[in-house]
């Protein structure tokens, strides 16, 4: 383009990059690109269908006039600051969240991997990052998302102690020839993410430590919750939640999940009325209190634990019966837009997987024991890949299928004269790890011919084809949540 002209900009301090990142706030891609700025030797034609590649690319050759490359070195080399172009969306209640995991750099199954993070190639790209926050909105032109907040971001030493362990978790895998065996799950604040299309076309050989043995491509990043909170507490100042961990000290000892667990089973045993005692609670026994307790024994007043948000971790208490050891409740996973599950056309970058796949749960059993409700431990759990692309895949695959080409609506009556409706959505008596079923308060409908049940503004989600159903989630079947707590029985 005759208008475009080739600049030199040099960033020596990591401040040099701020100053000349905060100009960007409130631009467009497309006003950048308009600022007619090209690094010296950049053929890519951004403003165009054809280009495939990140925003990051884009910001750094054509605002910052650096040649984007895929080197070793941070972004800004001198300045010793990595770009980061990531993403803000707008929840249906209105609150902003952070779109995406950030993905940070490749883990290497052909190199040594060093023991210690401060001596990995990832501290030594990523230790301090320029986060570039764009509003995404995909019912418009990606050139026309607006850039909102930069930050110059490094991970307090609080957090980097937690990321420690999960990096000696993930390189620990990779070292033993067991790279197969990650899983976003197992980590905390710094996840394995999978690279690559399609499962098949990740692999890759495990040449150095195991060769012949494949795994999938990964790359090292900051899962969606942590991101989350750094956009609520650095960008947007929200206040930051109780700290489970008062004194970071105990985190050079132990890990995060060491910590919390051995704060609660200290207590096995003890009933939930002698708990509430001693934590100085009103004993109310209803469903509350247990998760309460969990809390309170974790030195948190409140039901949020900033370490909890920044990990994606769901407190969960669960009361198996003492007969039999059944679980009566399932636990609810997302609730359901039929109008964005019709739009996935991946269950890879499903709205499902992503959750599911950052997410974990602290799960804490109370028991019924003769006439007191016992406390028989606690445990950090998330879902093997195997499960969540396997059974809940097939759980999630259905249920847009029959989104997508009209759910089925069955009406039947009981002997009072009661009129529902069945759908044909998988349920718990498949036992396929997960089901659909209702989050609504009551049901409600407005079907074909204009036929209005119950509270179809509150309680109804609208469907494809214009029909409005009642509103539903995808849940863990109980038996299945039951399993995992097995060994605390």
């Amino acid at each position: 383009m005759d208008m475009q002209k080739e600049i030199t900009i040099e960033y020596h301090t990591p401040e040099q990059v701020l100053d000349r990142a905060r100009h960007l706030e409130g631009m467009t891609f497309q006003e950048v690109l308009d600022l007619g700025i090209v690094a010296d030797g950049v053929v890519r034609e951004y403003n165009s269908r054809r280009y495939k590649g990140g925003m990051g690319n884009l910001l750094e050759e054509r605002f910052f006039g650096y040649r984007a490359n895929s080197d070793r070195e941070p972004d800004f080399a001198e300045a010793g600051v990595e770009l980061k172009a990531t993403c803000i969306d707008r929840r249906k209640n209105g609150n902003d969240a952070a779109g995406e995991r950030l993905v940070l750099t490749m883990i290497p199954y052909d190199e040594e991997a060093p023991e210690s993070l401060y001596d990995s190639h990832l501290w030594h790209k990523c230790r301090r990052m320029l986060l570039v926050w764009y509003r995404r909105d995909k019912s418009i032109d990606p050139y026309d998302q607006r850039i909102e907040h930069v930050l110059l971001f490094t991970p307090p030493a609080e957090d980097l102690r937690v990321m420690e362990a999960d990096y000696r978790l993930i390189t620990g895998l990779v070292r033993a020839g067991r790279a197969d065996e990650l899983s976003e799950s197992l980590t905390t604040y710094l996840g394995a993410c999978t690279k690559g299309a399609t499962a098949a076309k990740s692999m890759r050989d495990q040449s150095l430590y195991a060769p012949g043995r494949r795994a999938r491509s990964r790359a090292f990043s900051l899962k969606q919750p942590y991101m989350n909170y750094v956009l609520h507490h650095y960008v947007l100042g929200a206040p930051e939640a109780e700290r489970v961990v008062t004194d970071p000290r105990e985190l050079e000892r132990q890990t995060l999940v060491e910590y919390v667990t051995g704060r609660i089973n200290a207590h096995v045993g003890e009933s939930d009325r002698d708990l509430c005692r001693m934590l100085g609670l009103e004993y109310t026994g209803n469903k509350a209190q247990w998760t309460t307790i969990a809390y309170r024994l974790l030195g948190v007043r409140g039901d949020r634990a900033a370490e909890f948000e920044k990990a994606g971790i769901r407190v969960r208490t669960l009361r198996p019966e003492p007969v039999g050891r059944r679980l009566v409740e399932s636990a609810p996973i997302l609730n359901i837009d039929f109008l964005e599950l019709a739009a996935e056309r991946d269950w890879e970058d499903s709205e499902l997987r992503s959750l599911l796949s950052d997410m974990r749960y602290l799960f804490v059993v109370f028991q019924k024991d003769d006439e007191r409700t016992v406390l028989r431990g606690c445990k950090v759990w998330g879902m093997p890949e195997a499960d969540l692309d396997g059974p809940v895949r097939e759980c999630w695959e259905r249920t847009r299928d029959a989104v997508v080409h009209g759910v089925t609506l069955t009406r039947k009556v009981n002997a009072k004269g009661k009129v529902s409706y069945a759908n044909d959505f998988p349920k718990i008596s498949d036992d396929i790890v997960a089901h659909v079923r209702p989050r609504a308060a009551q049901a409600a409908y407005r079907l074909e011919d204009g036929t209005e049940i119950g509270n179809v503004d509150r309680d109804a989600e609208e469907l494809p084809d214009g029909r409005w159903m009642t509103r539903q989630a995808f849940w863990l079947n109980s038996s299945y949540l039951l399993e995992q707590v097995s060994d605390l029985l």
